[in-house]
């Protein structure tokens, strides 16, 4: 009986010994041999401070098991009677096979992986047309050339996951590369298409060895769970993933998604290029990324391009329809399980920040954890490396590294490295109220934004001219072109955190104009040494929807109508000696349509205002402008 408790006591110090150990350093599983020597346990994934670290024995390249093969879908997109299947190409660990080691899954999907279309502008919509007016039609690129990449599609993510005992997966969405079907530019099969994929890893769906044959591939080296990443398309197509409820999918980590293409290609009514690509529209990029099978081809540009988008797309008005309903997955979301963190780039004029913004919005709303990682630059940006590791550790190894209950914001501050992010209990910022503020006339100069809205202001014009960018408006002491309105000089930083809106009373000479806002950081700065330093947000809206997105009404020539949308959202901290300006214009060069110039645009400013979101409110925005006034 003694020598019993003496070994019990053994044991549980041992115990007590290797929970200690855990604390620091977790590796899964141990060696089922409890004799075994270290050297002798198979290799494992090994975890420290929450994060997967890189293990010796799956460093080694040349051992990795590369293969491809395509797995069959739900769906029959390219018309050929069969069911559709995805091109995937596979690395895992040689331990997979030597050893019976099951792993997670870190899965990339996209367009691109197969090349992508000509570029050139005759291939995209002139801009040269007047709002509310039918377009001319562009040309069709030529074929895009057929490749065939293989085994590999992508080495993208490999280097990253596989040292850290993740297996890391790629996929050709429909219709590009060697995957079947048609590219439908946030169709349906774009959900399904990953969803039939991961269903593979999990033994719910067949994979072939050949994109025609009947000999089966089954992912028996995979644990069953799986995390989705990517930037921009490739970042899309996790939340498309995510939305179809489909069970192993544990954690998507999307970076600068596009969550809707209506939100892509037009804003509040307007139609709108994304920025970069001056006339692109959906059917454009459905031409961009059209490198499926030339067999099919035929058949997808006659039954998605010609007749769902051009008919459905409705560039004319720029209205919200159902075409653009079924490409936008905020209506999609009730299905999704999966943790998601969330990063863009507050300064993304390609894919705007709204995009993710709205996602994590509902998504947080839906009681799924989630955080997002906003960061100072442009397109694209992926959190750091320590973040996304906790995430995957987190929800693909089980590793209880708290990353659920942690701040739900990380934004890289003004001068600060992406990877140092500052954290905040959400986004936006808790403690910023809307301020309301005036735009108040001055004689010779730019009028002035105030907390007070004495005094009749009356009505300014402005005479629209697309040839005059927005930064030179911006710039530009006096212009007829644009109307400025500015606070005072800074003398303490202004923190804007969140979504600023513009509510304008207006009338225009014509039917239909353009309608553009910047919010900007005064006086320019000439060395545009950081993308930061003028422009602080936008927006774009088209009076002719100020009642409703999905139904526009020409405007009566002279007639002032009330209308109210959001800029972009913003969490910028704007420095002393600045001011902060609102320009309202036109055509924005870059973004919008240009049609020919003389439209005016009369703005009433007793009737229009701009709301601010202060961290600090009211009292902050004054501090701002009066600090060491005397």
């Amino acid at each position: 009986m003694v020598s019993f408790f003496i070994q019990a006591l053994a044991t549980l110090c041992m115990l007590a010994l290797l929970g200690c150990q855990s604390s620091a350093a977790h590796r899964l599983p141990l060696a089922a041999n409890p004799h075994q020597s270290q050297q002798a346990r198979p290799a494992r994934a090994v975890f420290v401070d929450g994060q997967a670290q890189i293990v010796e024995e799956f460093t080694d390249a040349e051992q990795w098991i590369q293969h491809d093969l395509w797995v069959e879908t739900t769906f029959d997109t390219d018309g050929d009677g069969k069911l559709d299947r995805m091109h995937v190409d596979v690395t895992r660990q040689r331990q997979t096979r030597t050893e019976g080691l099951k792993v997670p899954v870190i899965y990339e999907s996209s367009p691109y992986f197969s090349g992508t279309g000509a570029n050139d502008a005759k291939y995209s919509w002139d801009p040269r047309q007047e709002v509310g007016q039918t377009p001319p039609m562009h040309e069709s690129p030529p074929p895009m050339e057929h490749q065939s990449k293989r085994p590999l599609m992508s080495e993208r993510q490999i280097e990253r996951w596989v040292p850290r005992g993740f297996a890391v997966v790629h996929s050709a969405s429909p219709g590009t590369g060697l995957s079947q079907g048609c590219p439908t530019v946030g169709g349906d099969n774009e959900s399904l298409g990953p969803k039939a994929v991961i269903d593979w890893l999990n033994g719910r769906a067949s994979g072939f060895t050949t994109p025609h044959g009947d000999e089966e591939v089954v992912a028996s080296w995979c644990t069953g769970k799986v995390g989705m990443t990517g930037t921009s398309y490739d970042g899309t197509i996790p939340i498309a993933a995510a939305t179809t409820g489909v069970e192993g999918l544990e954690v998507i980590i999307p970076i600068a998604p596009n969550t809707s293409y209506y939100h892509y290609y037009r804003s509040h009514g307007l139609v709108r290029h994304p920025g970069g690509y001056i006339g692109e529209d959906i059917d454009v990029l459905y031409d961009w990324i059209n490198s499926g099978d030339p067999e099919r081809r035929e058949y997808c540009d006659c039954n998605v391009r010609d007749e769902e988008m051009l008919v459905g797309f409705d560039r004319k008005t720029g209205d919200y329809n159902e075409f653009w309903a079924g490409r936008d997955y905020i209506h999609d979301l009730g299905p999704m399980r999966a943790a998601m963190l969330m990063a863009h780039g507050f300064n993304d004029w390609n894919v705007m920040p709204e995009h993710s913004w709205r996602i994590y919005n509902a998504v947080r709303a839906m009681g799924i954890p989630a955080q997002i990682y906003y960061h100072q630059g442009g397109h694209g940006g992926r959190p750091p490396l320590e973040m996304m590791n906790r995430w995957f550790s987190r929800y693909l190894y089980g590793v209880k590294n708290g990353v659920e209950s942690g701040p739900k914001a990380w934004i890289v501050r003004e001068d600060d490295e992406r990877s140092e992010p500052t954290a905040y209990a959400d986004f936006p910022n808790p403690k910023a109220k809307p301020v309301p503020l005036h735009p108040r006339t001055r004689k010779g100069r730019p009028g002035t934004l105030s907390l007070s809205s004495r005094g009749k202001q009356g009505v300014a014009t402005l005479i629209d001219d697309a040839s005059v960018s927005g930064e030179e408006l911006a710039r530009a002491r006096l212009s007829e072109h644009r109307l400025l309105f500015t606070t005072p000089e800074l003398r303490a930083p202004l923190h804007l955190s969140g979504l600023a809106r513009l509510n304008i009373r207006l009338a225009s000479s014509k039917p239909a104009a353009n309608l553009s806002v910047w919010l900007v950081s005064l006086p320019w700065d000439e060395s545009t040494r950081k993308i930061t330093s003028n422009i602080v947000t936008r927006g774009w809206a088209d009076p002719q929807n100020h009642e409703s997105l999905t139904e526009s009404e020409p405007l009566e020539p002279g007639k002032f109508y009330e209308l109210s949308f959001e800029l972009q959202p913003d969490d910028q901290i704007i420095p002393v000696g600045q001011r902060l300006g609102l320009m309202i214009f036109s055509s924005d060069r870059d973004f919008t349509l240009w049609p020919e110039p003389g439209t005016e645009l009369s703005v009433d400013l007793d009737a229009t205002s701009l709301e601010l979101p202060i961290v600090g409110g009211k009292s902050a925005f004054r501090r701002a402008v009066r600090a060491g006034r005397r």
